[in-house]
C-alpha cells in the first residue's frame, strides 16, 4: 500500500509565540496519529515558486491516515494554538 505524507511549507516566518504553542501540540498529535517525522528544517534550496522557510514532512502508513491525522481533534487543537500565526502551504499526498 502506498504511504501518505503531510507536507507543510511556510511562505513567510511564523509568529514565534504562536509557532511555539503549535509545536508543543502538533508533533505529539502527528505521532499519536501514526506519523513519522521525516524532516523539519529551514535549510531549503528553493526553486521556481519556492520560498526558503520552514518545511516539514511527516510520513504515514497511508493517505487516509495522513488525512485523518490532519482532521484529528488533537491536531485541530494545535491549529487553534497557531491561530493564523503562519502562512503555510499544507499538502497531504500519496507516495510510492
Amino acid at each position: 500500500m502506498p504511504k501518505g505524507y503531510f507536507l507543510s511549507a511556510h511562505r513567510s516566518p511564523a509568529n514565534p509565540k504562536k509557532r511555539q504553542a503549535y509545536l508543543e501540540l502538533a508533533g505529539p498529535a502527528m505521532i499519536k496519529a501514526g506519523g513519522k517525522m521525516l524532516a523539519s528544517t529551514s535549510t531549503v534550496d528553493a526553486h521556481e515558486n519556492g520560498v526558503v522557510e520552514q518545511t516539514v514532512l511527516v510520513e504515514f502508513e497511508s493517505l487516509e491516515k495522513a488525512k485523518a491525522a490532519y482532521r484529528s481533534d488533537d491536531y485541530q487543537v494545535a491549529l487553534k494554538a497557531l491561530d493564523g500565526g503562519a502562512d503555510r502551504d499544507i499538502r497531504i499526498f500519496e507516495g510510492k
